[in-house]
């Protein structure tokens, strides 16, 4: 089941997935442009909502309550599900291994209570709405995100960077497999309930591993390092940012992966890439447009 797609933050890291991964699978696929359109009228005609927009950390307090609203007042004016990524901050520090479906949203720091008040407003509002829950993203192109910006930078003449202890598991998502499930969760989206909050299992490894498999991908040895947190912990009192990237420290030393047994019983069918192949176009970064032959020119509209 096919349908139209609005997405919204289509310049962002996952938006920008999803549109190409929904206009792959035949469906129409229209842009929200912040400068020129109306959510609610631009909603009109469509069955899924993407919700791509993330703002900068230090926005989050003041933005995303007001953008959640604003979504959802377009999805239960047009009828259509709305579909967005989730991430692992809800849990906080104290919570299981393992992340799961039941697992409660404790977090008790501001960024993992933003979204928790987030989510929970999505689930009181009625609306149909699918989370698609991930670790850290990892991106065909940099895009800001940690493993570009910090782990990752020096490659391939450096060494792996890692902001945690090379023991730990943490989980990862490579963002085209990321955009493939949320399409097949979106054509089966009448099936699932009102609400429904399913993790997206990806890569869990430790940061020993991780550059392991940099070093399979790359055909050459990597190099481990870690990353001292000393020049952001000084930055912290002048700087919001920094006291935000602080804040999430604990997600680096704390062990944890998402369950993969929802999205397999949901999605039997699903592969994930092998891990090794994910870096090396991670790494190698081929181009920033991957379009597909035939996309309208809008697809790279902001």
């Amino acid at each position: 089941m096919t349908g139209s797609v609005l997405v919204l933050g289509a310049n962002g890291r996952f938006g920008r997935h999803a549109a190409e991964a929904f206009w792959n699978a035949g469906w129409t696929v229209a842009l929200f442009d912040r400068r020129t359109d109306d959510l609610t009228a631009k909603a009109r005609r469509a069955d899924v909502i993407v919700n791509g927009w993330n703002p900068p950390y230090p926005r989050w307090q003041t933005e995303v309550p007001a953008l959640t609203d604003k979504v959802i007042a377009a999805a239960r004016a047009s009828g259509a599900t709305v579909l967005l990524p989730g991430n692992v901050y809800t849990f906080g520090k104290d919570a299981p291994a393992l992340f799961g479906v039941k697992t409660p949203h404790r977090a008790n720091n501001p960024l993992g209570q933003v979204r928790t008040r987030m989510e929970a407003t999505y689930r009181a509002s009625g609306v149909r709405t699918i989370i698609l829950r991930c670790g850290d993203f990892l991106d065909t192109q940099p895009s800001g995100n940690w493993f570009d910006r910090v782990v990752a930078a020096r490659l391939p003449k450096g060494p792996l960077r890692y902001p945690g202890a090379l023991d730990v598991p943490h989980a990862w998502a490579w963002l085209p497999d990321v955009a493939r499930a949320a399409v097949a969760l979106a054509e089966r989206r009448n099936s699932l309930p009102t609400f429904a909050d399913i993790p997206f299992a990806g890569y869990t490894l430790t940061g020993a591993e991780l550059a392991e498999a940099c070093s399979r991908a790359l055909g050459q040895p990597v190099a481990v390092v870690r990353m001292s947190w000393l020049p952001i912990l000084a930055l912290a009192p002048v700087w919001r940012m920094a006291r935000h990237l602080a804040e999430m420290r604990y997600l680096w030393d704390k062990p944890h992966r998402l369950d993969p047994a929802p999205l397999a019983a949901l999605l039997p069918r699903f592969h994930a890439t092998p891990v090794e192949e994910a870096l090396a176009q991670t790494l190698h970064r081929p181009g920033s447009d991957i379009r597909p032959a035939g996309a309208p020119n809008a697809m790279a509209r902001a």
